[in-house]
């Protein structure tokens, strides 16, 4: 079977292709659901053990779509730094991800997606594909047929435009005064998402200078009229905010013209000081790819060569997301997990009955102190008096702790018998003090900011893309009320806001929207535990409604699936796809926290999981579960297919974690004791 190199550790996993077509399933010795369950727990905790790294972390391959690859060889064409090995194995990975109709999707399975099939033509283009090749002409058809270049989003056209293959002008403004805007003022860039504003911050510099590359081709065949490639669209009413919107940008293409230019400059500066401010000890930005990009274009601009050690360090960190497969291909991830992934596999072991103080659980809690983050970021612009404590998602991303790992880490390491429980309090104390002050005004909490909520940068016309903005969601909310009662604040009067607030949330039809995972089984699947953690009974009116809608989409294979169609097609794609791995374990999270272990769905999820299983303890999961952007920018991240299965399966197996033995006598501290201790779990109980 082919494999895939995850990169960090060195371990194997299957590949999207061989996933497909690879229908074997292993058949559990034992017919009944425990004893099938206890054999597939233990296979994947002999798997899931085998792939952590010496220094205690594990990591999966974070796959997203083509526009990462096909973007860092136009960087690379646009920085003169290009070089045959790597082009030739991008340009491999890109073709090996076309659709039979020529085109590029964005998630397995997912339909043709214009802008990214116009990158990743024009990546190939880069690598010496002939545009009258078979494989190029049916992408360029159809590119055409959906409008052109002119149809697609802005960040494409930013791209095009580099090299003069679309006019700068024929862009939205986006004016480097902007860093100039105090807190305040709407559209300031505090009020977009940090990785929006990661992005846009350098991308003014850019706008701003205007740059264009000599083209090594043309791209006429791109264009529904060649010599019309911009056809003239009429306004929106203004009186609506499209219409508004596009008139603000008219007016700012105007301003252009008469800003001094000494003015210009001293932004243009300004931003560039804020950039170099944020790049991290290992030269990235946000830990992100996107950022990274173009804050090495933008730099680059203003005069920094490619020796300066703000731009050798930036293009050193790109390198490190390019995962190199064996057929010879390059994949590069927008970003890494290995944060998130190893408090997934701590709990998961834990939960599996992995003893607590196993050497390599001991190791897992190791680093993962190591990577507490303990001084302020961008988050203090809303919250200057909070103490900072936190984890980040990625190796390095101190200006960017999110609440969502935080609150993940801290129950992880609260399942661990460290050898030093007073410097786990202590890392757990800040924690909940950090995530409590994060909490947004409407009780719940967002991802990485206090009340990132603005309804004006969506409305640009420069933000096409995805969500630029970070207001509460379900799954973190969820997360963070489940770390509260891990630590005893269930009836806090913050903790209570925040499931008021889920309650409040949930859809008619008892799921609850999922952000960052696909979608409504995602949702559900990380409120439910959280609100009977919170002492929620199982016959709480919005359980069972939970219950009834998880039941009613039960795959017949006894699984559960979602595909991500229902972001954009609620009605008929919620809870509906095939069944994966990570999908059918949220949904076995939920019904079992609401006390649904011996319901014939359980069984059937439980047996699905068993079966599936392959006999070294993996499963393949070749679809998109994981969610950047909702319906935009979609992540298969391959260690969710072997953490949430195990974490299904040994709660099957052994039960709540948080009523077990191990978690309320050996590891949680008694209040007294914290108390007398002076930690911060203290102060946060009494704030």
């Amino acid at each position: 079977m082919t494999a895939t190199t995850d990169g960090s550790t060195g371990a194997t996993l299957p590949s999207r292709a061989a996933a497909a077509s690879d229908t074997t399933l292993t058949t559990p010795e034992a017919a009944g659901a425990p004893e099938a369950a206890a054999l597939a727990a233990r296979r994947a905790t002999e798997f899931l053990l085998s792939r952590q790294d010496t220094e205690g972390w594990w990591k999966g391959d974070l796959e997203t779509n083509v526009t990462m690859d096909a973007e860092d060889l136009l960087l690379r064409q646009f920085l003169g730094i290009q070089d045959e090995r790597t082009t030739q194995a991008a340009a491999k990975f890109i073709r090996g991800e076309q659709r039979e109709d020529g085109t590029w999707a964005t998630f397995w399975g997912g339909p043709g997606e214009l802008s990214t099939t116009i990158e990743a033509y024009v990546a190939l283009r880069l690598a010496g594909d002939a545009p009258d090749a078979p494989h190029m002409a049916r992408a360029s058809a159809w590119i055409r047929e959906r409008g052109g270049v002119a149809a697609s989003r802005v960040f494409t056209r930013i791209w095009l435009a580099l090299f003069g293959w679309w006019k700068w002008e024929d862009l939205p403004e986006m004016p480097p005064e902007l860093i100039w805007f105090p807190g305040w003022m709407p559209l300031n860039i505090y009020d977009f998402g940090c990785w929006a504003r990661q992005t846009i911050v350098p991308l003014t510099i850019v706008s701003a200078k205007r740059p264009v590359r000599p083209a090594p081709f043309a791209l006429d065949e791109l264009h529904t009229d060649p010599a019309h490639p911009n056809p003239a669209r009429p306004l929106d009413p203004a009186n609506t905010w499209d219409g508004a919107f596009q008139r603000l940008d008219k007016a700012l293409q105007q301003l252009r013209k008469v800003v001094p230019r000494r003015v210009r400059k001293a932004a243009m500066n300004a931003a560039a000081r804020w950039i170099i401010e944020r790049q991290e000890n290992d030269g990235c930005w946000g830990g992100i790819q996107p950022p990274a990009v173009y804050s090495v274009i933008a730099l680059h601009l203003l005069g920094y060569d490619l020796e300066h050690p703000v731009l050798r360090e930036g293009l050193a960190s790109l390198d490190r997301f390019a995962v190199w497969r064996e057929d010879g291909a390059r994949m590069i991830e927008a970003c890494q997990s290995p944060v998130w992934d190893t408090c997934l596999a701590a709990i998961a072991l834990v939960d599996a009955g992995l003893p607590a103080d196993h050497p390599q659980l001991v190791k897992a809690a190791d680093w993962l102190l190591g990577e507490e983050i303990v001084r302020p970021g961008d988050w203090a612009v809303k919250r200057p008096q909070l103490p900072p404590g936190g984890w980040a998602f990625e190796f390095h991303n101190d200006n960017y702790p999110d609440i969502d790992d935080t609150a993940e880490v801290s129950l992880a390491l609260r399942r661990i018998r460290h050898h030093d429980p007073e410097r786990v309090d202590r890392a757990i104390g800040r924690a909940v003090r950090w995530n409590l002050g994060m909490q947004s005004k409407n009780g719940a909490w967002g991802a990485f900011d206090v009340d990132n909520t603005s309804p004006f940068p969506n409305r640009l016309p420069f933000c096409d893309f995805g969500e630029v903005i970070d207001p509460p969601s379900a799954d973190v909310t969820a997360h963070v009320v489940e770390m509260l009662a891990a630590e005893g604040l269930a009836h806090d009067p913050r903790t209570r806001r925040g499931i008021a607030w889920l309650l409040a949330e949930q859809e008619q039809n008892g799921a609850w929207f999922g952000r960052w995972g696909v979608n409504y089984i995602y949702g559900t699947g990380s409120v439910v535990p959280a609100l009977t953690a919170a002492g929620l009974p199982g016959s709480h009116p919005a359980i069972r409604r939970a219950v009834a809608w998880l039941e009613s989409v039960q795959n017949d294979d006894g699984g559960w699936g979602e595909d991500l169609r229902s972001y954009k097609y609620v009605k008929e794609w919620s809870g509906r796809g095939a069944s994966t791995p990570s999908q059918t374990a949220w949904a076995l999270m939920a019904l079992l926290a609401a006390g649904e272990r011996d319901s014939k769905a359980v069984e059937r999820g439980i047996q699905w999981l068993a079966t599936t299983q392959r006999e070294d303890g993996t499963w393949d999961e070749p679809y998109f579960t994981g969610t950047g952007f909702p319906w935009d920018f979609s992540i298969n991240y391959h260690l969710y297919r072997q953490v949430f299965p195990l974490t299904a399966l040994g709660r099957y197996l052994h039960g709540d974690p948080f009523e077990r033995q191990l978690l309320a006598k050996a590891v949680r501290p008694r209040p007294e004791e914290a108390k007398a201790a002076g930690s911060p779990l203290s102060e946060a109980k009494g704030s």
